[in-house]
């Protein structure tokens, strides 16, 4: 009877019929659940040529487009609202129960924004697979070229479970100034540092800079860096209690959501986004901008 049990509870987990969503997930494991009814897969690559020549099986494509929108007072773009977010997702066939497992080819670049937004609204099972499609392609698994479309769906909120992982402008000088949470800035050292040419350039008072990139390993396929290598690059920048306050950001969000993932992934539960990045806070002529290496 034991014996029994036990393999019965090794096909749901195959399946995916009882499977809590892991944050990351391995080419492995979808691979053995690819045909489950109940995932949603999600294509996110750079653009959708790419999806056209090539895809994982039974994937749908959602451009990176459909999440950002230019806010017409500074030019700069933020995420859709909510009721938008809710039109894309019914759009492309996405229930609130279903779960979506994003992919795509710049090691979660794109998948991590649509990660960070589904949590926002409160939905329950999301992952990304680690590697996406490059990792796949070179393990020579199975790709197909013919488009996906899901009917269209009303997509229902899941009510008063939405996540507080944003933060605006305002918040953002506030950290910045009373040091509440550690900010991390994930571009790149240059654009960390700054241009003594250009004033409001460098990054903001207080931020450490830790680049999104370094988590990649790319001779692994886009995958993230261990577990111990990402948590040691963290306690170099200071960063080791997974319950304190983190907020990420770069020039347009966009980077910051893969740190975003990267870090819920390393189990911290208290991350933030800040959105509008130096993008809208350098045009914030009272907001401080600090240039060289330190903090």
């Amino acid at each position: 009877m034991k014996t029994l049990f036990k393999s019965f509870l090794l096909f749901l987990f195959l399946t995916g019929t009882v499977q809590a969503s892991s944050v990351m997930v391995s080419t492995d494991w979808l691979q053995k659940n690819i045909n489950n009814k109940n995932i949603v897969l999600v294509d996110m690559s750079t653009d959708e040529t790419q999806y056209q020549r090539f895809h994982l099986p039974g994937a749908i494509y959602i451009s990176y487009g459909y999440l950002v929108e230019k806010r017409k007072k500074d030019k700069v773009s933020f995420r859709v609202s909510d009721k938008r977010f809710y039109k894309v997702l019914g759009y492309f066939g996405i229930k609130r129960d279903d779960h979506v497992v994003i992919y795509d080819d710049m090691g979660g670049l794109n998948a991590g924004r649509l990660f960070w937004q589904l949590q926002q609204i409160g939905h329950e099972k999301i992952s990304v697979v680690n590697g996406g499609l490059v990792k796949w392609i070179l393990e020579g698994r199975k790709v197909e070229n013919k488009p996906n479309e899901r009917a269209s769906v009303v997509y229902t909120p899941s009510g008063g479970k939405k996540l507080d992982n944003e933060i605006d402008l305002d918040q953002i000088k506030s950290v910045s100034k009373s040091a509440k949470a550690t900010l991390l800035d994930v571009r790149t050292k240059e654009e960390y540092i700054g241009h003594p040419k250009y004033k409001r350039s460098g990054h903001i008072p207080g931020a450490k800079l830790w680049s999104w990139d370094d988590s990649l390993d790319y001779q692994k396929g886009f995958t993230l860096k261990s577990e111990k290598e990402l948590e040691a690059s963290l306690k170099k920048v200071g960063v080791t209690d997974k319950a304190a306050p983190i907020v990420v950001y770069c020039r347009s969000g966009h980077r910051a959501s893969q740190s975003y993932l990267t870090l819920k992934h390393l189990g911290f539960k208290n991350v933030r986004l800040y959105d509008g990045s130096m993008s809208e806070y350098s045009k914030d002529k009272s907001a401080p901008v600090k240039q060289g290496m330190a903090p």
